[in-house]
């Protein structure tokens, strides 16, 4: 898949607020600070597209971008970037509030292909991440893994992290969904990353969706 264009389309506190699920959707979450606009920048080929901050929590809203919606003969399709979850320095009262936000996107959002939950890859397992992934379990919503931050690791031990994280989901979990390895330095995981998000947007029906 090549992107042709991506634009930013709206910023949402609530789902009833979100653009007309009319197009395949793929949902971009992870714990504060892991990575996540670089990477969508990376995968758009976009450095100004996500709002990059060294500050966590700084993502508060859901946000849509339209991928390929001009002039083109691929699929268009949107990106969504959700708030972190983790350690942002935020209220109790607006930490609820995005709980809710994200638990009636996760359930509400009828067009949503995978929920793309980035992983830290420095990092040994880490309970805040299984647990998360077992609340998309529990609400029967497809995700994805990726890990995140190859470049600043060697090799094997990036390789040692993404295996332990895998194995401590083989515990809880039958099947074990594709993982990604990333590095927006190096741009690797790109090409398998779209090359994905393609094969899913094939089987997307509009049809179906509407009915």
């Amino acid at each position: 898949m090549e992107i042709h264009n991506a634009t930013y389309l709206v910023s949402s506190a609530k789902v009833s607020q979100c653009p007309q699920p009319d197009k395949p959707e793929y949902a971009f979450i992870g714990r504060s600070n892991v990575g996540k606009s670089s990477l969508i920048n990376m995968l758009t080929n976009n450095a100004k597209l996500a709002k990059v901050s060294k500050t966590p929590g700084k993502t508060t809203l859901i946000n849509h971008f339209l991928i390929n919606g001009e002039r083109n003969a691929d699929t268009p399709w949107y990106l969504v970037d959700l708030p972190g979850y983790g350690f942002a320095k935020r209220s109790q009262a607006q930490r609820a509030a995005w709980q809710k936000m994200l638990a009636d996107y996760f359930q509400q959002r009828i067009n949503l292909q995978t929920v793309f939950v980035l992983i830290d890859s420095r990092l040994s397992p880490q309970k805040i991440d299984l647990e998360f992934l077992a609340q998309l379990g529990e609400w029967g919503i497809p995700f994805n893994i990726v890990f995140t931050k190859a470049d600043k690791n060697t090799q094997s031990e990036t390789a040692r992290n993404a295996k332990a994280f895998v194995n401590r989901m083989k515990e809880e979990w039958e099947y074990i969904p594709r993982t990604f390895i990333t590095s927006t330095v190096k741009f690797t995981g790109r090409k398998d990353m779209l090359g994905y998000i393609e094969e899913l947007n094939a089987d997307f029906d509009p049809n179906a969706i509407a009915g």
